[in-house]
């Protein structure tokens, strides 16, 4: 990428931004594409993403957006030094969110969250998974942000509020697939969350991820006790039921034990997320390793049921 010019798209998602900040600080402050070639869009170069990097910096750090831009029109060398005078008391290194080996998009992300930039966030996923569907987008750009947002809590205590803008917004773009879905048959899948278990964005990954298979399901959702899930296992007869666990705190399980003493027990029970110990599981209850592994045996077990192999 070094080497090539850049569309707006590519600029936002590799800063993290909208592609209407980008044009708005082009109209306002001159960092704009510079490269022109007749008959085509203006497209950004290296050092117009330099320029763009450090007005980013400067206002997620507090820097109001004129100054920001007047230090960054300067050029990265010339503004090193103005960077340092223009930090607000909160160091923004405090507020960065790490992601591994993530790539441009999730450390894009990652900025836009930390700057609460709503749009931009949405803006990312939407096209993301559009791009590489479900799977992909939570593998490799929601989970490596999430995790980071959570590293970073532990170690400051802070970025609740980012924590919080970023699950909503995760929520309603997994709701935009969900409500895409073109599944006809009656579900066959449940989906619910352990007793007193709140953390609910990777079970919505799962049931994005089925309905963009075209898999029906049931969501419970978060905190579900024992007797509601078996309520629910008796009522409706699934073919698999997932039960999520974030935290060895939630996961306790008796409740699997319980669930498997249903009168309509599904054929497939699965227990889902890092909150599970494999040697303490019951027998007959998988553990998945992943989304994908997940997705895998919920549709092993709902083609299974709709399609009996004859004897």
């Amino acid at each position: 990428m070094a080497d090539e010019a850049m569309s707006a798209g590519t600029v936002a998602r590799r800063l993290g931004v909208a592609v209407t900040t980008l044009r708005t600080w082009h109209r306002r402050y001159g960092l704009g594409p510079s490269q022109h070639v007749p008959g085509h869009h203006r497209r950004y170069t290296p050092a117009d993403l330099a320029r763009l990097e450090v007005m980013l910096r400067l206002t997620a750090e507090g820097v109001a957006p004129a100054e920001a831009a007047r230090w960054a029109n300067q050029g990265p060398a010339a503004s090193s030094g103005g960077e340092s005078r223009l930090r607000t008391a909160h160091d923004g290194g405090g507020r960065a969110i790490p992601v591994g080996r993530a790539g441009p998009a999730a450390r894009g992300l990652a900025r836009a969250a930390v700057r609460l930039d709503s749009m931009a966030i949405s803006e990312t996923i939407e096209q993301a998974l559009g791009r590489d569907g479900v799977v992909a987008t939570w593998d490799g750009l929601l989970r490596p942000v999430l995790t980071g947002i959570g590293e970073r809590h532990a170690a400051t205590a802070g970025l609740i509020e980012v924590e919080h803008l970023m699950s909503r917004c995760v929520s309603e773009a997994f709701a935009a697939v969900a409500r895409a879905g073109k599944a006809t048959a009656p579900p066959r899948i449940l989906l619910s969350c352990a007793d007193e278990e709140q953390h609910t964005l990777p079970l919505e990954a799962l049931a994005a991820a089925l309905a963009e298979a075209g898999v029906s399901y049931r969501m419970l959702g978060a905190r579900v006790p024992v007797a509601a899930l078996v309520e629910a296992v008796n009522r409706t007869g699934p073919a698999a039921a997932v039960i999520w666990s974030h935290t060895m705190a939630t996961a306790d399980p008796g409740q699997l034990t319980t669930l498997l003493a249903a009168p309509r027990r599904p054929l497939l029970v699965l227990a889902a997320g890092p909150g599970w110990r494999a040697d303490a599981l019951p027998a007959g209850v998988i553990r998945p390793v992943d989304l994908t592994a997940a997705v895998s045996l919920a549709l092993a077990v709902r083609d299974s049921w709709d399609h009996p192999t004859r004897e």
